[in-house]
């Protein structure tokens, strides 16, 4: 076990760009990659139903404007930071997404703003 105690204390010994430079001879010498592994959650039965559950990341769709275009054009300028020329354009042409990749409550709040104006909005 000491050379192994050692070499543990050489690795620990060396700079960033040494570390990195040795991974890429081990991955050279022995044919490997120094990947991240990756859990791959399966719900019961396995047929994928629980990644929908798992879900993280919501886009806010715009499908209707309603009779209040311009308070559902400043909902989309204050939730999205755009300007009233870009947010003009998302409102012209829904159906369409307003704000992709936010978080579950983000995205009902957007959704419950949306729709506080008349217009109608989904999460998907």
């Amino acid at each position: 076990m000491s050379k192994i105690e050692d070499l543990l204390q050489q690795i620990g010994s060396l700079t960033v760009l040494e570390a990195a430079e040795l991974k890429d001879k081990m991955e050279e010498t022995f044919g490997v990659t120094a990947a991240a592994p990756v859990a791959i959650a399966v719900g019961p039965g396995g047929d994928g139903g629980a990644a929908e559950e798992e879900k993280t990341e919501f886009d806010v769709m715009l499908t209707a404007v309603g009779d209040k275009k311009i308070q559902v054009i400043k909902v989309v300028r204050e939730v999205t930071s755009l300007g009233l020329k870009e947010a003009k354009a998302v409102v012209d042409n829904a159906p369409g997404p307003v704000k992709e990749g936010v978080s579950k409550e983000e995205a009902e709040e957007i959704k419950s703003k949306l729709e506080a104006q008349g217009a109608t909005a989904d999460l998907k």
